[in-house]
């Protein structure tokens, strides 16, 4: 009596749909780590969730005794603040600012083209905020402070990049919006000449920390030159695309040879 057909063993069963799950666990393995991978890479290129602001109590063009407000948000859990490095837009001289709430103890420096205002440290994790006020606005929509930040530990974080071409940069200055100057408004005459240090107690002198003069830069163009050093390498939008890239050549590549390796086990 011969086996019916469908009672005989295939060469074929045991090994086609075996092969096919196989290579879809491994598919569905090799999608999960790609997207792990990816998530991390987002996560290292991303640029740092700290930042300066500047805001002001009249953001208006031309407008007189103006008070601007800095906070500089901290991004160290070892090490606090000791100095900020602020450069002023044109239009404002270091002559115009004089140094209002400030971290106790801290002091304010004029520069060539801004000041300093630099004390003992703050605690890790503190943010840094301090006002000035400021004789006159320039006739501008908006203005930029280029600001650099010093930390107990020596590390500096520059935000000193301009916005330009609708693209926002990655250390973005603190940028003021100015509305338009109020009918009849008239720029004020020169600034008498500077004092060199003006503290927040009247005639209070100190000079700039060590850690200042070594880690800010004295010119707007030796700032403008330090964001031009720290953005030689790849943008995070060109590395993202470059990782995704590489991915997907190599996800695309793996799930080619399983299923050349499965079509291969049903032909056998």
């Amino acid at each position: 009596m011969s086996t019916p057909l469908s009672a005989r063993p295939s060469a074929r069963t045991g090994r086609g749909p075996r092969s096919v799950r196989t290579a879809g666990r491994a598919g569905r393995r090799l999608v999960v780590t790609a997207a792990v991978a990816l998530t991390a890479a987002l996560a290292l290129a991303a640029p740092a969730a700290a930042h300066a602001e500047v805001e002001a109590d009249k953001p208006q063009a031309l407008a007189e005794n103006v008070t601007l407000r800095f906070v500089s948000e901290a991004e160290s859990d070892s090490a606090g603040f000791t100095a900020l490095r602020v450069v002023l837009p044109r239009g404002i001289t270091p002559a115009d600012v004089s140094l209002g709430a400030a971290p106790r103890g801290w002091k304010l420096t004029a520069t060539e083209d801004g000041y300093t205002v630099a004390g003992p440290a703050l605690k890790a994790g503190v943010d840094a905020e301090h006002e000035i006020r400021v004789r006159q606005l320039p006739s501008a929509k908006e203005i930029a402070f280029k600001t650099v930040e010093t930390y107990s530990d020596g590390e500096v974080s520059r935000w000193i990049e301009v916005p330009s071409g609708g693209e926002e940069p990655e250390q973005p200055a603190p940028v003021l919006k100015l509305k338009a100057a109020a009918p009849g408004a008239r720029p004020v005459g020169a600034t008498p000449s500077p004092t060199a240090t003006v503290g927040a107690d009247a005639g209070a002198a100190a000079a700039p920390t060590r850690s200042v003069a070594a880690a800010a830069p004295k010119t707007s163009a030796a700032a403008d030159e330090a964001a031009a050093d720290e953005g030689g390498g790849l943008s995070t939008g060109a590395l993202v695309g470059v990782i995704v890239l590489a991915l997907l050549v190599l996800g695309g590549g793996a799930l080619w040879v399983l299923r050349r390796r499965a079509v291969s086990s049903d032909a056998g």
